[in-house]
């Protein structure tokens, strides 16, 4: 069997798994493209509720778009909590809107809904949005395209049960994902990737995905994550009493050397001092006898 063919293999059964353990989640039809933009921004390696919750509390919080772009990534990472990581999808948000605004000096981006998809996509590129997940989502949801966005946690699952190599990996993409899943079923695909994919990074040692990882396909276990051996653990604790030990060492060297070093020189500054103060010493008893004898009475 051919690698393409196997490939193929496993992501048709990576479908028909997925679909035994979850439910796909579409987004909703009326979005706009800028809005399907920024809930991708939201959802990137995240899990659907979280991102919902986060895309809900930016329209709440804030008047417009606008006011998003040009508040803080701090302010807006207090915004997104519902987020594992909430400063990364801010700083993806804030970078978009700014991007798009220096572009189009606008928000409405629905007119590249009438350009065709590959001219719409370099588009969005020129406006410095550089997330393979966020052009994907948009491009399947915002565009009608066919494209099946993939988070970082979605191509290490794919990478799992064989179907992505790891130059798929670097390259942020799965060679022949969009001829294996037809655009039909492209949107349910993805949904139930994601679903998978945002609870395996958010727990990688579940024996409930690993279970769900194996029955796509059993060799999954050999790319699994291993867990550090118990011994492992105390080592980072002994680390710093080497450290420290190696510090102090050279220290207490130097201090030793600085103490022996100057120990001649000191003794003959210390005895021409005592020399000097022997050559005084006379003087001044004669002044003191001279002095005493004035005071005799005759």
């Amino acid at each position: 069997m051919s690698t393409a063919a196997n490939r193929n293999t496993i992501i048709e059964k990576t479908y028909k798994v997925l679909k035994k353990h979850y439910k796909p989640a579409l987004a909703p039809g009326d979005r706009t493209v800028l809005e399907h933009l920024l809930y991708a921004c939201c959802l990137e390696d995240e899990r659907y509720e979280g991102a919902d919750e986060a895309f809900a509390k930016l329209q709440e919080s804030f008047y417009d778009w606008n006011e998003v772009r040009v508040t803080t990534v701090t302010e807006l990472t207090e915004s997104m909590k519902s987020l594992n990581d909430p400063a990364g999808a801010a700083s993806r948000l804030k970078k978009s809107l700014q991007g798009i605004f220096e572009t189009n000096y606008d928000f409405d981006i629905d007119i590249l809904k009438k350009q065709n998809v590959g001219k719409a996509v370099k588009e969005l590129e020129r406006c410095g949005i550089d997330s393979n997940f966020v052009i994907n989502y948009v491009t399947q949801h915002g565009f009608a395209g066919h494209a099946i966005p993939l988070c970082g946690a979605s191509l290490e699952v794919m990478y799992v049960v064989g179907a992505a190599s790891e130059g798929d990996v670097k390259k942020r993409r799965v060679t022949g994902l969009e001829r294996a899943v037809n655009k039909s079923k492209g949107h349910e695909f993805a949904s139930l990737l994601h679903q998978l994919s945002a609870e395996y990074i958010a727990a990688k040692f579940s024996t409930r995905i690993r279970a769900i990882l194996t029955e796509v396909n059993p060799d999954a276990k050999d790319r699994l994550p291993k867990r550090g051996s118990k011994k492992a653990k105390p080592e980072p604790a002994k680390a710093p009493k080497k450290a420290t030990k190696e510090v102090d060492e050279p220290k207490k060297a130097a201090k030793k050397t600085a103490a022996k070093a100057p120990a001649k020189p000191a003794e003959k500054k210390a005895t021409k001092k005592t020399a000097k103060s022997d050559q005084k010493a006379p003087a001044n008893k004669k002044t003191a006898t001279k002095k005493i004898t004035k005071k005799k009475p005759r």
